[in-house]
């Protein structure tokens, strides 16, 4: 499955927080961080895939600065707005897109991401970015969805993965160079899929470490 065409998310930023489930799921997601990870003020943290900042906006009065990075510059433009709204002086925004291999910048002490890694076609190419943008210790922390057969997205254009198997998933994290990664049930959403009803998915919340001295 690789689809030709990438989602148009500038198109859909303007109306992206009306969605409840998507709240939701940013809710969950920051929670379940705050149980896994501890979270204190000297950390310079990193939304990869920030969209428009709901779950970057849940952390930021727990860290002592985050940026959020995404390739739409309509997401961005709508964190932006919120940023300025509400006179934050510790997010910021970045524009950069992974797939047209530009590169995020700078150097962070955590990098968090939620439900981007199935919009990206290379897994390993995304873990080695983030152990890159990481300090030594450094971890990261994302959420995706559980292995499911496709039926979660009904507009399945820029989706490359249909969820993950978290094992096969957590060896490509040591390949790139973490260590101590383990996996938890962040949540589960709830979806309508034609022809069955409401179905439950799950999602998954990994967390890894960067490894200190590894090429």
């Amino acid at each position: 499955m690789k689809p030709e065409i990438r989602k148009d998310f500038d198109s859909e930023a303007a109306k992206w927080d009306s969605n409840p489930g998507r709240v939701k799921l940013a809710n969950d997601v920051a929670a379940a961080i705050v149980r896994e990870v501890k979270l204190t003020k000297d950390m310079e943290a990193l939304d990869f895939g920030c969209g428009t900042g709901l779950l970057t906006l849940k952390l930021q009065t727990l860290v002592k600065s985050i940026t959020g990075v995404d390739s739409s510059r309509g997401m961005l433009g709508a964190l932006q707005d919120k940023i300025e709204l509400q006179a934050l002086e510790n997010v910021y925004t970045r524009f950069a897109d992974f797939e047209k291999g530009e590169h995020a910048e700078g150097s962070y002490d955590l990098i968090v991401s939620s439900m981007t890694l199935h919009h990206v076609p290379d897994t390993l190419a995304v873990f080695k970015e983030w152990f890159n943008l990481l300090r030594t210790g450094g971890q990261v922390c994302f959420a995706d969805l559980d292995a499911e057969d496709g039926s979660f997205h009904s507009d399945k254009t820029g989706v490359f993965h249909f969820g993950f198997d978290r094992e096969p998933l957590k060896q490509l994290l040591h390949d790139a160079g973490f260590c101590d990664v383990r996996d938890t049930t962040a949540t589960t959403m709830s979806r309508e899929v034609a022809g069955q009803g409401i179905r439950e998915f799950p999602v998954f919340l990994i967390t890894a470490t960067r490894r200190a001295g590894w090429l």
